[in-house]
């Protein structure tokens, strides 16, 4: 019987499956796991190349994986969903896992390690809570507007809001249920104002306490968040060979839809990390409007803070 080389598994929530193939790529088994004997069939394995999609809890297997002497590659989805042979099922997906990781040109995802994902989830769960402050906001405009109070948009008039819902003409001129909803509102805004701050304190300790983070604040337009985020969420630096590479990641380069010798170049792809490149576009836009504000000369930019931008980046959007 021929050696496994190298294992597609397609990992759910319960239920896996597995499949092996050897050097030619010729089929071996297919195997459904249960997900309480999955490390157990791998340590029962010999060491071989395991083949994942980076998706739900990938990095977590690969962790475990890779503790148990198995070389771990974790390939983007859409990578994968070529090699699907027509129908869709957990055996098909193991196998495409499989094919796909063996193509000389493959592309993959580098391992992040538990200290990685934890930074990457300290940031995500500010900018959850930023997109929640900015809803909460639209949401006290909107209502009074039907009342006939018509606010400013931005953050900046919050104050301004709160003011005029908690003075006593305004309580008089609305109905008690409204008042009642509109102060409910304000103390959720309150309590997410502070949470906010918070995360923005955690945020610049760990900036502050990080090599690569206190390198990418050098960068004018980059801030504790924005250098934050591209430590935890970006690929190793080395991952790329050029800085073009790194901004077709970022899905900042145009789509190309060349042929017959000619080049077409359409819009910005935008197929890359969304959130990363929406944080380099506000500190970049910063930095553009305080260097045309502070009159700098030509070449010379005024340094900003990207991360301060980004709690307004929700009112922008909805401007």
């Amino acid at each position: 019987m021929s050696e496994v080389i190298i294992i597609g598994l397609d990992i759910a929530k319960h239920v896996f499956h597995a499949h092996g193939a050897d050097g030619k790529g010729r089929a071996i088994f297919g195997k459904r796991i249960s997900r309480g004997k999955l490390l157990d069939f791998f340590a029962a394995q010999p060491s071989c190349t395991v083949a994942l999609e980076a998706c739900g809890g990938a990095h977590h297997w690969a962790r475990q994986l890779t503790q148990l002497g198995h070389e771990v590659r974790l390939i983007p989805p859409a990578y994968v969903k070529p090699f699907v042979k027509r129908q869709k099922n957990d055996a098909i997906d193991a196998e495409a896992i499989c094919e796909a990781a063996q193509r000389p040109s493959m592309r993959f995802v580098a391992v992040k390690s538990e200290q990685q994902q934890a930074a990457g989830l300290v940031f995500r769960t500010r900018d959850l809570l930023v997109r929640q402050r900015t809803q909460l906001i639209n949401a006290i405009r909107g209502h009074l507007t039907e009342y006939g109070w018509v606010a400013p948009k931005g953050p900046s008039h919050v104050t301004m809001l709160t003011d005029l819902i908690e003075e006593e003409e305004t309580a008089s001129s609305l109905p008690k249920a409204a008042h009642a909803m509109f102060l409910l509102m304000l103390d959720l805004l309150t309590d997410l104002n502070g949470k906010v701050a918070d995360l923005d304190q955690e945020i610049a300790r760990r900036a502050r306490e990080d090599v690569v983070s206190r390198r990418l604040m050098t960068v004018p337009g980059i801030g504790p968040i924005s250098a934050t985020a591209i430590a935890a969420l970006a690929p190793p630096a080395e991952t790329f060979a050029k800085g073009r590479d790194f901004a077709a990641w970022l899905g900042l380069t145009p789509l190309q839809r060349s042929t017959g010798g000619k080049q077409k170049l359409g819009a910005t792809s935008k197929m890359g990390e969304r959130t990363l490149r929406r944080l380099l576009i506000i500190g970049r836009s910063a930095v553009v409007q305080q260097a045309s504000k502070r009159g700098a000369p030509k070449g010379v930019v005024a340094r900003t803070d990207a991360g301060s931008q980004t709690a307004d980046a929700g009112n922008r959007r909805t401007r």
